[in-house]
């Protein structure tokens, strides 16, 4: 019997319990939207939301053997040997299941070795790929794992990825920046050192500081543009998964409504939303539902992913 044979047996509850706990300590606006999904497709979704914070942790150094660990992830990705990596030995069952394809998972994994190298973006087309293949790469990985088979929801679920990754760009300006990555593109902010960001960090009055409120203000504003995306495509979710992506998106653009209420403190403590916070932005998801039968017609606006030409197809 091959690894990867082994490796299709049935989900331990142990592997759905780990995952559903690492989902609602690390994943707070995440777990509040599982809440919608059925049982089965809430535990796939943990399990990826899970393997997914591994791969994040392996990338930022705060699990040991990191880039070692990604690469071997790949390789077995590449070679059908999920016995390459424990993590993706545990994860592979749902791969199976959802029948999740490789390929993103791939551009993913190579999004976070990019983050082993010194980070220094260019252009907004190089923020834009960056921010599909860290998460707009998931956005393609739920949908087998939310039971949509429509093709035509791909690169709405793309936006939505993108749009919640330029949301955590915009909300830990300084915290990458302590990491010594510059995710805000130099035609926005010129060729700012991480360092230079955080002594801009110190006052409002040092220099660089407002070139960086400014450059997170573009990224919400460019955050928008694909957050009105990926709810656009929602309509060809199931319907609990239609509700619960949704409010995800909803809750998690909460954030920069909420960074733009305090002035865009990019160097202040880092944004989160409050319960109740969480509970208001999970109302304005209901309408999109209820319209969800009228909406089936729209077509993806093709000039979102004119950066990601040879990327996606």
């Amino acid at each position: 019997m091959t690894g990867a044979d082994t490796a299709k047996s049935v989900q331990s509850d142990a592997a759905i319990e780990r995952a559903k706990d690492s989902l609602s300590r690390n994943g707070r606006s995440f777990a509040w939207a599982a809440r919608f999904l059925g049982q089965q497709v809430g535990a796939d979704a943990a399990m990826l939301y899970s393997f997914c914070r591994i791969l994040d942790d392996l990338a930022d150094g705060d699990i040991a053997g990191g880039p070692k660990r990604l690469t071997a992830i790949r390789t077995g990705l590449l070679d059908n040997a999920p016995q390459r990596d424990p993590a993706l030995t545990e994860f592979w069952p749902v791969m199976q299941r959802c029948d999740v394809p490789p390929e993103p998972l791939i551009h993913l994994l190579d999004g976070l070795l990019m983050d082993q190298k010194p980070v220094r973006l260019e252009t907004e087309t190089d923020l834009i790929r960056y921010a599909y293949h860290v998460a707009g790469a998931v956005g393609l990985l739920m949908c087998p794992v939310l039971g949509c088979t429509s093709r035509i929801a791909e690169p709405f679920a793309i936006d939505m990825g993108i749009a919640m990754q330029l949301t955590n760009i915009a909300r830990d300006v300084r915290e990458d920046a302590e990491m010594g990555r510059r995710y805000l593109p130099a035609e926005w902010v010129g060729d700012l050192e991480p360092q230079a960001i955080l002594k801009a960090s110190r006052t409002a009055s040092e220099p660089h500081h407002d070139t960086i409120t400014n450059g997170t203000r573009r990224l919400l504003v460019l955050a928008d543009s694909y957050y009105e995306s990926g709810a656009r495509g929602l309509c060809y979710l199931p319907v609990r998964a239609h509700l619960s992506i949704g409010i995800a998106g909803m809750v998690y653009r909460a954030i920069g409504v909420k960074l733009r209420k305090h002035g865009l403190n990019w160097a202040g403590p880092r944004t989160i939303t409050s319960k109740s916070e969480k509970l208001a932005a999970s109302f304005t998801a209901l309408p999109s539902v209820m319209q969800r039968a009228r909406r089936r017609t729209i077509a993806h606006d093709s000039r979102l992913h004119a950066a990601l030409t040879g990327y996606v197809r």
